[in-house]
């Protein structure tokens, strides 16, 4: 299964509740994905909260254009979770 994004809801700071295809809902903090010029101006919490889910790349877009991977998102959520650690560790997360 190819793993989607279909809702997406900012929280506070640089949390987001997101809903996946597989049935899964988290929430992900994702501070840690805001590196490099494509994040940095998501760094201001106003434009960061503007995300949505844009139902063709499947994934939270921003205005400025910036993405991330539904996988990384899934494991910012559920890295904790010890059953999951084995599909991780084979996306390079782990």
């Amino acid at each position: 299964m190819i793993l989607h994004v279909t809702e997406a809801k900012y929280i506070e700071e640089y949390k987001v509740q997101v809903s996946f295809n597989n049935g899964r809902r988290g929430i992900a903090d994702l501070s840690n994905a805001l590196r490099g010029s494509a994040f940095e101006s998501l760094k201001d919490k106003s434009v960061f909260s503007s995300l949505r889910v844009d139902e063709e790349l499947a994934t939270i877009v921003w205005p400025n254009g910036a993405d991330l991977a539904p996988e990384y998102i899934y494991f910012q959520a559920f890295k904790d979770d010890p059953s999951l650690q084995e599909q991780f560790r084979a996306w390079g997360y782990a």
